[in-house]
């Protein structure tokens, strides 16, 4: 380049500057206006995003005290106080979002449901649930147990 080449590309990029000082001043707010925005939502999606993580964590270690209260009141053992204990631990569970799930009969998903034993069976017509073994449990969509299962294919 030569010098003269030099001087005249400084001299535009100065013009354009001193064109409009307001316009890039706007420009410049604008962009930390957008950014900070950003910012905004990564830290909320962030902080709900732990604090999902922290009740998935606690509500992972009830599942074996709800898997006791189910049997013990499949065999009519929830009596008295106890029974009062075990419907306030089901119920403080339930409104902190946790499902349980799992139905026979239904249509396998592997997605939800773990295949513990398989059968044939000329009764279905596609792989289902015939029985649940443990029922499953999830969290805001978020499976924390697959629901145990037995499952049937057709012959």
């Amino acid at each position: 380049m030569t010098e003269e080449t030099t001087t005249e590309v400084v001299t535009e990029e100065a013009a354009a500057e001193s064109k409009d000082p307001v316009a890039a001043l706007t420009e410049d707010l604008q962009r930390l206006q957008a950014e900070y925005a950003n910012y905004r939502k990564r830290v909320e999606r962030d902080r709900t995003l732990a604090a999902e993580v922290a009740i998935s964590s606690v509500l992972i270690e009830f599942l074996a005290i709800l898997d006791d209260l189910d049997r013990a009141s499949t065999h009519n053992e929830l009596t008295g106080g106890f029974k009062s204990v075990a419907d306030q631990i089901i119920a403080t569970t339930a409104k902190l979002g946790l499902e349980k799930y799992g139905e026979a009969p239904a249509t396998f998903d592997p997605n939800f449901h773990d295949a513990l034993m398989h059968e044939t069976s000329a009764e279905v017509t596609e792989t289902t649930v015939t029985k649940i073994l443990q029922p499953g449990y999830k969290y805001k969509e978020r499976v924390l147990r697959p629901a145990r299962v037995v499952v049937s294919d057709p012959e």
